[in-house]
Protein backbone atom coordinates (compact mmCIF):
# COMPACT_ATOMS: atom_id res chain seq x y z
CA UNK A 1 0.00 0.00 0.00
CA UNK A 2 3.07 2.16 0.83
CA UNK A 3 6.85 1.28 -0.35
CA UNK A 4 8.22 -0.06 2.69
CA UNK A 5 5.26 -0.22 4.96
CA UNK A 6 5.08 -3.73 6.75
CA UNK A 7 1.69 -5.19 7.10
CA UNK A 8 2.44 -4.64 10.75
CA UNK A 9 3.68 -1.42 12.11
CA UNK A 10 4.59 -0.22 15.24
CA UNK A 11 2.77 3.13 16.35
CA UNK A 12 2.66 5.72 18.92
CA UNK A 13 -0.40 6.99 19.83
CA UNK A 14 -0.63 10.92 19.94
CA UNK A 15 -4.08 11.85 20.35
CA UNK A 16 -6.37 9.35 22.40
CA UNK A 17 -9.90 9.10 20.70
CA UNK A 18 -12.55 11.58 21.16
CA UNK A 19 -9.67 13.96 21.90
CA UNK A 20 -10.34 17.57 20.28
CA UNK A 21 -6.76 19.17 20.44
CA UNK A 22 -4.36 18.25 18.32
CA UNK A 23 -0.47 19.71 19.15
CA UNK A 24 2.75 19.99 17.40
CA UNK A 25 5.61 17.92 18.33
CA UNK A 26 6.56 20.99 20.55
CA UNK A 27 3.73 20.91 22.50
CA UNK A 28 2.07 23.79 20.44
CA UNK A 29 -1.26 23.84 19.75
CA UNK A 30 -1.48 22.60 16.52
CA UNK A 31 -5.30 22.74 15.75
CA UNK A 32 -8.46 22.25 17.29
CA UNK A 33 -11.05 20.65 15.87
CA UNK A 34 -14.99 21.60 16.31
CA UNK A 35 -15.31 18.03 16.21
CA UNK A 36 -13.96 15.34 18.74
CA UNK A 37 -11.94 12.67 16.49
CA UNK A 38 -13.73 9.08 16.68
CA UNK A 39 -10.37 7.35 16.20
CA UNK A 40 -7.00 7.25 17.98
CA UNK A 41 -4.66 8.96 16.42
CA UNK A 42 -0.85 8.92 16.01
CA UNK A 43 2.39 7.97 14.27
CA UNK A 44 4.36 5.72 12.93
CA UNK A 45 8.02 6.28 13.84
CA UNK A 46 10.47 5.68 11.34
CA UNK A 47 8.38 6.64 8.49
CA UNK A 48 8.14 9.74 6.98
CA UNK A 49 5.01 11.77 5.29
CA UNK A 50 5.35 14.15 2.54
CA UNK A 51 4.24 17.03 4.65
CA UNK A 52 8.34 16.05 6.69
CA UNK A 53 6.75 14.80 9.70
CA UNK A 54 5.95 11.23 11.17
CA UNK A 55 3.80 9.09 8.97
CA UNK A 56 -0.05 9.45 10.34
CA UNK A 57 -1.52 6.65 11.64
CA UNK A 58 -5.33 5.59 13.04
CA UNK A 59 -5.92 2.80 14.84
CA UNK A 60 -9.58 1.13 15.41
CA UNK A 61 -11.00 0.56 18.68
CA UNK A 62 -11.57 1.34 22.37
CA UNK A 63 -9.81 4.54 23.30
CA UNK A 64 -5.83 4.51 23.91
CA UNK A 65 -3.81 6.85 26.06
CA UNK A 66 -1.52 9.13 25.15
CA UNK A 67 2.08 7.68 24.69
CA UNK A 68 0.70 4.35 24.17
CA UNK A 69 3.49 2.65 21.61
CA UNK A 70 1.28 -0.66 20.26
CA UNK A 71 1.68 -3.31 17.41
CA UNK A 72 -0.71 -3.08 14.87
CA UNK A 73 -2.05 -4.79 11.60
CA UNK A 74 -2.33 -1.90 8.92
CA UNK A 75 -5.51 -2.77 7.43
CA UNK A 76 -5.99 0.54 5.04
CA UNK A 77 -4.86 3.84 3.73
CA UNK A 78 -6.57 6.55 2.90
CA UNK A 79 -5.01 9.16 0.73
CA UNK A 80 -4.63 13.11 2.01
CA UNK A 81 -3.39 15.83 0.78
CA UNK A 82 -2.88 18.48 3.54
CA UNK A 83 -1.64 22.52 2.41
CA UNK A 84 -0.34 20.83 -0.92
CA UNK A 85 1.74 17.94 0.83
CA UNK A 86 0.98 14.09 0.62
CA UNK A 87 -0.30 13.02 3.86
CA UNK A 88 -1.75 9.22 3.58
CA UNK A 89 -3.53 8.42 6.98
CA UNK A 90 -2.12 4.82 7.44
CA UNK A 91 -5.51 2.93 9.14
CA UNK A 92 -4.66 0.09 11.45
CA UNK A 93 -6.46 -3.01 13.14
CA UNK A 94 -6.46 -6.03 14.90
CA UNK A 95 -9.94 -6.91 12.88
CA UNK A 96 -10.84 -6.06 9.17
CA UNK A 97 -12.55 -3.36 8.35
CA UNK A 98 -16.09 -3.23 7.95
CA UNK A 99 -17.63 -1.09 5.42
CA UNK A 100 -19.10 1.26 7.93
CA UNK A 101 -15.71 1.62 8.80
CA UNK A 102 -14.29 2.67 5.74
CA UNK A 103 -17.37 5.10 5.01
CA UNK A 104 -16.71 6.35 8.89
CA UNK A 105 -13.25 7.20 8.07
CA UNK A 106 -13.75 8.74 4.97
CA UNK A 107 -16.57 10.85 5.76
CA UNK A 108 -14.49 12.12 9.03
CA UNK A 109 -11.58 12.84 7.06
CA UNK A 110 -13.59 14.50 4.46
CA UNK A 111 -15.02 17.38 7.00
CA UNK A 112 -11.73 17.20 8.53
CA UNK A 113 -10.26 18.91 5.53
CA UNK A 114 -12.43 21.64 5.27
CA UNK A 115 -11.56 22.20 8.60
CA UNK A 116 -7.87 22.06 8.12
CA UNK A 117 -8.48 23.89 4.74
CA UNK A 118 -9.85 26.93 6.24
CA UNK A 119 -7.07 27.25 9.01
CA UNK A 120 -4.40 26.88 5.95
CA UNK A 121 -6.50 29.71 4.09
CA UNK A 122 -6.63 32.01 7.28
CA UNK A 123 -2.67 31.43 7.47
CA UNK A 124 -2.20 32.73 4.35
CA UNK A 125 -1.92 29.49 2.23
CA UNK A 126 -4.02 28.78 -1.13
CA UNK A 127 -2.40 25.25 -1.45
CA UNK A 128 -5.05 22.34 -1.85
CA UNK A 129 -6.22 20.29 1.44
CA UNK A 130 -8.08 17.23 0.69
CA UNK A 131 -8.89 13.88 1.24
CA UNK A 132 -8.47 12.25 -1.79
CA UNK A 133 -10.02 8.61 -1.41
CA UNK A 134 -8.91 5.32 -0.45
CA UNK A 135 -5.73 3.67 -2.14
CA UNK A 136 -5.92 0.21 -3.22
CA UNK A 137 -3.64 -2.05 -3.07
CA UNK A 138 -0.51 -1.60 -5.40
CA UNK A 139 -0.97 2.48 -5.78
CA UNK A 140 1.57 4.61 -5.01
CA UNK A 141 1.92 7.20 -3.05
CA UNK A 142 -0.68 10.00 -4.19
CA UNK A 143 -2.35 8.13 -6.17
CA UNK A 144 -5.99 7.96 -4.35
CA UNK A 145 -9.10 6.77 -5.36
CA UNK A 146 -10.75 9.19 -7.37
CA UNK A 147 -14.49 8.21 -6.44
CA UNK A 148 -16.27 11.70 -4.52
CA UNK A 149 -12.71 13.01 -4.29
CA UNK A 150 -13.29 16.50 -2.20
CA UNK A 151 -12.02 20.06 -4.53
CA UNK A 152 -9.35 21.82 -3.15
Amino acid sequence: MLDGLPAIVDVEIEYPRWAMIKRRRDGRVDFVSPLPCPYNYGSIPGFVSGDGDALDVVVLGGRVPVGTRMRVPVVGVLDFIDDGCADPKVICSEAPMSPLQRAGLRLFFAVYATFKRSLARARGSRRPTRCAGWREQGQGPGAGGARGDERA
